[in-house]
């Protein structure tokens, strides 16, 4: 059965892909079907409210099972931020390491028990038939005075799942195991499998 992703982003492509993948269930972008993605406006309030925009945006434009993944770095000295704005922090269309500098420069001076932070994500599934589903993940962790490690993308160089470990320093496995988007994708799988 094939997905489409409502999002262009490779990395959450590569990690629906490695988990979903054993229940036969393909991950498509508009841009792998030659299909022009519609550009839903993210009005939501919540992870979840805007999971379900572009879920429903992409399942109503291409008839096809849609899924979509709205997640975010939440900050406990930034009372939550950057939060829904997490990919737009320091501006749209910011690069990765533009919003990293830019929340770096936020923390600038707060200690290192202060610099608290969970990854949130939710994700939505919708079928043409009118099924729904969801998910949601979080992971527990602290933001570094630096970055740290190459792998991963967006925040994950800053985001410490333990002292001195980066999620940019963790391989796929491991990143899956402790990721926010990998503990949404375990549920999501284990309610497909179990529906």
């Amino acid at each position: 059965m094939t997905f489409i992703l409502a999002s262009n982003n490779p990395g959450k492509k590569a990690e629906m892909t490695r988990i979903l993948g054993s229940l036969g269930i393909e991950i498509k972008t508009a841009a792998d079907l030659g299909l022009t993605p519609p550009d839903p406006e993210e009005t939501g309030e919540t992870f979840a409210e805007n999971a379900y925009i572009k879920a429903r945006a992409f399942c109503d434009a291409f008839d096809l099972p849609a899924i979509a993944d709205d997640s975010g770095l939440c900050v406990d000295a930034l009372g939550g931020a950057p939060g829904l704005r997490t990919a737009r922090f320091a501006g749209e269309n910011a690069a990765d390491g533009t919003n990293i500098s830019k929340l770096l420069g936020c923390l600038a001076g707060v200690p290192a028990e202060r610099r608290g932070a969970a990854f949130v994500s939710h994700i939505t599934c919708l079928f043409p038939d009118g099924r729904r589903i969801d998910a949601e993940g979080r992971c527990e962790g602290f933001i570094s005075d630096t970055p740290m490690g190459d792998g991963g993308f967006g925040y994950d160089p800053v985001f410490l799942v333990r002292p001195g470990l980066s999620m940019a320093m963790l391989d796929d496995r491991k990143k899956d195991a402790v990721s926010h988007r990998g503990k949404a994708l375990r549920t999501l799988k284990c309610i497909m499998q179990n529906s």
